[in-house]
């Protein structure tokens, strides 16, 4: 009896993160995001990239849409930005944090940001847990993130958008039994998805590379993509880490996942376009190679 084979794996769709092209206007970045031959953006809401606080928030809405049309880039809403919400403390206040104001300011980000990916048709939300404040106890932090995350998905159900969570080394939710446990707790929502960080899998998972990408398939809704080492929570340019992607970036395709693969370089800015002109090449010769070992 002869082999069938199956429908060949769908290709990635790979995209870059804005936060790693803080000098450029954003229709400048997107421009030549595009003429690299990226398909989609990882667009992280700050004030030099859509700021969500912006007195004309409506005009650059349309304007941002405009420029995804025309450049056919597709999105992800990131809300990751550094000092957005606070001057002085970088990713605060946060879901955890003890000022109950402080989280009400972090669940407003995440409400604008769900209603910013609706009028960009944006293919989801990313946020993170973020981190305890001093004197909390873990039991506070954890109920608060609970919370906060079913206040988020119920505004993200009403608005049709998913939410594609990422587990953050040296966040509360750290890792993907994290994630399981939370979405576990939050009744399993079918819009409380997940954001795979593939460099944070080498960093601290229990399991290898390709293995996390295995246990993740039924819950994602994003992929964050970069090089790093075991134990260094540091995003790397390809090729100066540990990761050997070519098994990593065939087993997302075994997987049927169709979502953005987003570089996320944010500390490269400085030579933005080099570096991802570097990377969309090297993921490209990575798709290719017909290696397939497990990491």
């Amino acid at each position: 009896m002869s082999h069938i084979p199956g429908p060949p794996a769908p290709a990635p769709r790979f995209a870059y993160g804005t936060n790693g092209f803080a000098d450029h206007r954003l229709p400048d970045a997107l421009r030549v995001l595009a003429d690299l031959g990226y398909q989609g953006v990882s667009l992280t809401l700050d004030h030099q990239h859509l700021d969500p606080y912006a007195h004309d928030l409506p005009r650059r809405i349309a304007e941002t849409r405009r420029a995804l049309d025309a450049t056919g880039l597709a999105v992800v809403v990131e809300t990751g930005a550094r000092y957005l919400l606070d001057p002085w403390r970088k990713h605060r206040p946060t879901l955890l944090s003890a000022d109950p104001e402080g989280r009400d300011l972090r669940l407003g980000l995440l409400r604008r940001a769900i209603g910013i990916a609706a009028e960009l048709d944006a293919e989801a939300v990313h946020f993170w847990s973020g981190t305890p404040d001093e004197d909390t106890t873990p039991e506070q932090a954890w109920q608060r993130l609970v919370d906060g995350c079913a206040e988020t998905v119920a505004h993200a159900e009403a608005t049709g958008i998913d939410l594609a969570f990422e587990p953050e080394p040296g966040m509360l939710v750290a890792d993907l039994a994290g994630y399981r446990r939370l979405h576990r707790e939050l009744g399993r929502p079918d819009r409380f998805r997940l954001t795979l960080d593939i460099g944070h899998c080498r960093c601290l998972e229990p399991h290898s590379v390709t293995r996390c990408v295995e246990l993740a398939a039924d819950s994602l809704a994003h992929v964050q993509i970069e090089d790093m080492r075991r134990g260094v929570h540091e995003h790397l340019p390809f090729g100066d880490g540990e990761i050997d992607f070519p098994p990593v970036l065939h087993a997302l395709g075994a997987a049927g996942y169709q979502g953005l693969v987003s570089v996320e370089l944010p500390r490269h800015s400085h030579a933005a376009t080099a570096t991802a002109r570097h990377s969309i090449e090297f993921l490209r010769t990575a798709v290719l190679s017909k290696e397939a070992e497990p990491v």
